[in-house]
């Protein structure tokens, strides 16, 4: 392919791109603007005329990011108002959501530490706000926005998963959630877990690949859970670093069992495991 012919290419690929995906600098601008109007202007002396300002430029804002993914004025509009109509359920659950990393974290002081500085709080109201689009049917916007967060936390949480109230993340770092997962109640998850498939063929992807997590669960870092008939039974706790491909019965405590041993005279085996 000659230069001329190779720019002829890439323009008309550019296109189509342009056609099918809403602007990703400006997806990633509105998604922190919402969090800033959600949390960061609730103070005592907030202005509810200047809030009514701000979200009508957000709804606006949206309406122009679906513009370029969803053709129909009228398409538009109805997405727009579903989705700003889930917004008070959305907000009482985030705000249970941050009540339960305060309760379950001994190091968070306040409420206003958990949202202005935890990233499992950030990951989970972007979350919540991408699960809302992925149910309206608005995928590719619910997506960009749910990656705009992971790139931010290093938390991976798709939108197609489904997560109950009070959920608390904490560190948070290296989380995964796969799109089939069902996460139930008070569930507390730390860094490094993951909730994954056991097949990523993609003839399973209309599967529930992904585990279920029932109510009061705790996993601990490093917990590796997979497979879509996986449960993990309600009030179990997951130790760190453990690999589970079937179901857990409720009340359990799953854990690896860690030997001391004295060394004496004797050469010391190497563990196979043994890395430095």
């Amino acid at each position: 392919m000659n230069e001329a012919a190779f720019l002829q290419t890439l323009a008309e690929s550019r296109i189509g791109v342009s056609q099918q995906f809403p602007d990703k600098l400006a997806a990633e601008l509105f998604i922190d603007e919402v969090f800033h109007f959600l949390f960061i202007n609730n103070g005592e002396d907030a202005d509810v005329t200047k809030a009514a300002v701000e979200y009508k430029r957000l709804q606006n804002n949206f309406s122009s990011l679906l513009a370029e993914t969803i053709s129909g004025e009228k398409t538009i509009r109805l997405q727009a108002d579903t989705f700003f109509g889930q917004w008070p359920a959305i907000y009482k659950a985030l705000l249970n959501d941050a009540q339960a990393i305060l309760e379950f974290d001994p190091a968070a002081q306040n409420i206003a530490e958990v949202i202005v500085a935890y990233p499992g709080f950030y990951a989970t109201v972007v979350y919540r706000l991408s699960h809302q689009l992925w149910k309206q049917g608005v995928r590719l916007l619910a997506r960009l926005f749910s990656e705009y967060a992971h790139g931010k936390t290093g938390i991976d949480i798709h939108p197609g998963a489904k997560i109950g109230n009070a959920f608390a993340i904490d560190h948070g770092t290296g989380i995964v959630i796969g799109e089939t997962t069902v996460i139930g109640n008070r569930v507390k998850i730390y860094q490094g877990v993951t909730l994954g498939a056991l097949n990523v063929a993609k003839e399973f992807r209309s599967t529930k690949r992904h585990p279920t997590i029932e109510n009061n669960v705790v996993i601990y870092s490093g917990a590796t859970i997979l497979g879509g008939d996986t449960v993990v039974g309600e009030d179990s706790i997951i130790g760190g670093n453990v690999w589970i491909t079937s179901s857990v019965p409720p009340n359990s405590v799953v854990y690896h069992k860690s030997e001391i041993r004295i060394k004496d005279r004797n050469p010391f085996p190497e563990p196979i495991n043994f890395i430095i």
